[in-house]
């Protein structure tokens, strides 16, 4: 790159920084800058839990909740499989 054209993209870069901070900023005054877990209730704190999504189109992507409960576990109760996870009890 030449010296012209690298001061003029280092200068695209700090404005688009500049623009993204902003943007931020209005964010987190609106309150969007809170984002809800994915996590089901009953799965909080559980050792089983995987949530990863999987998929290569997002209308097509599925999570996978854990290995016992592909979905989650879908009832009110609580899931009968759900074991402590070792590193809540250092929280």
């Amino acid at each position: 790159m030449t010296t012209a054209n690298l001061s003029r993209f280092r200068l695209l870069q700090k404005r688009r920084h500049f623009y993204q901070s902003r943007c931020q900023v209005l964010r987190s005054q609106l309150g969007f800058n809170q984002v809800e877990s994915t996590r089901p209730k009953t799965c909080i704190g559980c050792y089983y839990y995987h949530g990863k999504f999987y998929g290569y189109n997002r209308n097509q992507r599925s999570q996978l909740i854990c290995g016992f409960h592909p979905n989650g576990w879908l009832e009110n109760s609580s899931c009968p499989d759900w074991k402590q996870d070792a590193e809540e009890n250092f929280q």
